[in-house]
C-alpha cells in the first residue's frame, strides 16, 4: 500500500491520518507457538514492513481487542481496526507485529479467551516470526519492542512487557515502551459489573468468558448450570469462533440476568477457590515496576471499560513507583477511545525512538 492508499483507510474508520509518512507492505504469517495448557499449536498475525531504506527497523507489538468471530482480525480482514492501526505504526517507520492470538485468524484451536499464557506466546513468539521474515527481506528489528494494545490488548500489554523484562521470554528482545488503552484491569471487578449489567454488552462479554474459560479451567460441568434455558442448548455453538458480534447481540438477551443462572452470577459476583485465583492475576497486570514509561490511554465516557480500570492500573503503578502518565482522551465510547487514542500513542512512541 502507499502512503496515500494508508491515509485513505485511516480517515476512512475516523483515524486521525496526519502521521503518515510512508507506504508499508502487510503480510499474513502463520509461526508456532503454545496453547494456555503449554502445548504446541499454530497462530497467525499480521505483519507489517514500511517503505523505507532503514535496515534495523523499529518494532510494535499492537494486541487487539475482544473479537469473537475468528475472521474479524487483522491478518484476515482488511476493514479490521486492528489492520488500520497496524498500517499506521508502519506508516511511520516501524515494523509490526499483530497477533490474532491462539485460536483467532487462521490459527488452531478456539480462542482461551484473555488466558495469560497463550496471550503472552503468541505476542513473543509473533515477535520472533516477525523477526525471521523481516530478516527475509533484508532487514532487522531493533531489541527494544513498543507495546500497544487495545481493551484486551490493554492487560495484554502489560502482561508482554512483563514477560520480556522480568521472565526473560525471549533472548533477543526486550520492553521498550508500553502504552496500554482503554483495558479492563481489575477483571474480577469487570465480569463481576457485567453480572449486574452495569456494564454496555455485558451479555455478550460476560458469555465469552463464561464458555471460553469453561474450556481452559473448567467453570461448569453442563451449560444449564451456568445459563438458563433456552440459550443453554445452544451457547457453545453460539461461541465458537464463527459467529460475529452482531450475530451474538441478535441471539442472546438484553441482560446477563436473563442469560445465567443466579447461582452462576453470584458465583462470578463472589468468586473463590481456582476462579479467584485465576481473575486474580488479571486483576494485577500492572502491579510491578516497568523499567520502561507506562502512558496509559481511556476515555472517560467508556461505559464498555469504565475509567475505574485506568485509575485502577495506575494506582498499581505508584505503588511501584513506576515511570507512568494517564491521558484521558474524551467523554467517547469504547471504540472510539482507540481511535482517538492512536495517533497520542504514536507520538508517546516517537519521543522513545531509537
Amino acid at each position: 500500500m502507499t502512503a496515500a492508499e494508508v491515509s485513505l483507510s485511516l480517515r476512512d474508520s475516523g483515524i486521525d491520518a496526519s502521521r503518515v509518512r510512508y507506504g508499508a507492505t502487510w503480510y499474513r504469517v502463520l509461526y508456532r507457538t503454545t496453547d494456555s495448557a503449554g502445548a504446541p499449536t499454530t497462530a497467525s498475525q499480521l505483519v507489517v514492513l514500511p517503505h523505507t531504506r532503514r535496515a534495523s527497523l523499529p518494532v510494535v507489538s499492537w494486541l487487539h481487542g475482544t473479537t469473537v468471530h475468528r475472521d474479524e482480525v487483522a491478518s484476515v480482514n482488511p476493514a479490521s481496526n486492528d489492520r488500520r492501526a497496524a498500517l499506521l505504526f508502519a506508516s511511520t517507520g516501524r515494523a509490526v507485529s499483530a497477533p490474532d492470538y491462539v485460536g483467532l485468524g487462521r490459527g488452531e484451536g478456539f480462542h482461551p479467551y484473555g488466558d495469560p499464557a497463550a496471550t503472552v506466546s503468541a505476542a513473543v513468539d509473533g515477535l520472533r516470526a516477525a523477526r525471521a521474515l523481516a530478516r527475509g527481506t533484508g532487514r532487522d528489528l531493533v531489541r527494544e519492542v513498543q507495546i500497544s494494545g487495545f481493551s484486551q490488548g490493554g492487560p495484554a500489554t502489560m502482561l508482554v512487557g512483563r514477560a520480556l523484562q522480568e521472565e526473560g521470554r525471549d533472548p533477543y528482545f526486550r520492553a521498550g515502551a508500553l502504552a496500554p488503552v482503554s483495558g479492563p484491569f481489575e477483571l474480577s471487578a469487570f465480569e463481576a459489573a457485567a453480572a449486574d449489567d452495569a456494564v454496555d454488552h455485558a451479555p455478550l462479554y460476560l458469555a465469552y468468558f463464561a464458555t471460553a474459560w469453561n474450556r481452559v479451567y473448567g467453570l461448569y460441568g453442563a451449560p444449564a448450570e451456568a445459563f438458563r434455558a433456552p440459550y443453554d442448548q445452544r451457547i457453545e455453538e453460539l461461541f465458537d469462533g464463527r459467529h460475529s458480534a452482531r450475530d451474538l447481540m441478535e441471539a442472546l438477551p438484553a441482560t446477563s440476568r436473563e442469560l445465567f443462572t443466579p447461582a452462576f452470577l453470584d458465583r462470578i459476583r463472589k468468586p473463590d477457590g481456582e476462579l479467584a485465583r485465576r481473575l486474580r492475576v488479571l486483576d494485577r497486570t500492572c502491579d510491578w515496576r516497568p523499567d520502561v514509561p507506562v502512558h496509559l490511554f481511556h476515555g472517560s465516557g467508556d461505559q464498555d471499560v469504565v475509567f475505574a480500570h485506568a485509575r485502577h492500573c495506575v494506582a498499581q503503578l505508584e505503588r511501584n513507583r513506576a515511570d507512568h502518565v494517564l491521558t484521558d482522551v474524551g467523554a467517547v465510547d469504547h471504540n472510539t477511545s482507540v481511535k482517538r487514542a492512536l495517533p497520542l500513542v504514536v507520538d508517546f512512541f516517537d519521543r522513545r525512538r531509537s
